[in-house]
């Protein structure tokens, strides 16, 4: 049996979730990182994308904004902006706000309103992908 630790993956509006694992991903602007217990501490950037939760050798997928990781002796702390379950994402939604943010890219924008798309954008396909993962399970 896999050696457990404590995970907590909180946003501002609520404790997303708070139990024991054998693992946890994240996405970091580099590339994606996986903890495991006894893993030396450290803080890192989250970046959107998808926070991966096993328990039970079993993986469960959700989707997160931006944030960031603190890894300790005795668990991992994840806060971010928001996390959504793949039953919780809207697809139609999604795919409005993946078009929306599209559209802005193509337009003429200062250099904020240009992140403030790619951003939209991201978080927008991160959904889509989780939320598409979800669906092919359902049926």
């Amino acid at each position: 049996m896999a050696k457990l630790f404590n995970l907590k993956i909180l946003t501002p509006e609520r404790a997303f979730f708070d139990g024991d694992v054998e693992a946890v991903t994240a996405n970091a602007p580099d590339g994606s990182v996986m903890v495991l217990a006894d893993h030396a501490p450290f803080i890192m950037p989250v970046s959107i994308g998808n926070i991966g939760i096993k328990q039970n050798d079993k993986w469960d997928m959700s989707v997160n904004s931006d944030g960031f990781m603190e890894v300790h002796r005795d668990g991992v702390l994840i806060f971010v902006q928001t996390c959504e379950h793949p039953e919780e994402i809207d697809e139609r939604r999604a795919m409005e706000a993946k078009k929306r943010a599209e559209e802005h890219l193509r337009q003429k924008q200062s250099m904020s309103e240009y992140k403030q798309s790619k951003i939209e954008l991201a978080r927008a396909m991160a959904r889509l992908q989780v939320g598409s993962k979800f669906s092919s399970l359902e049926t």
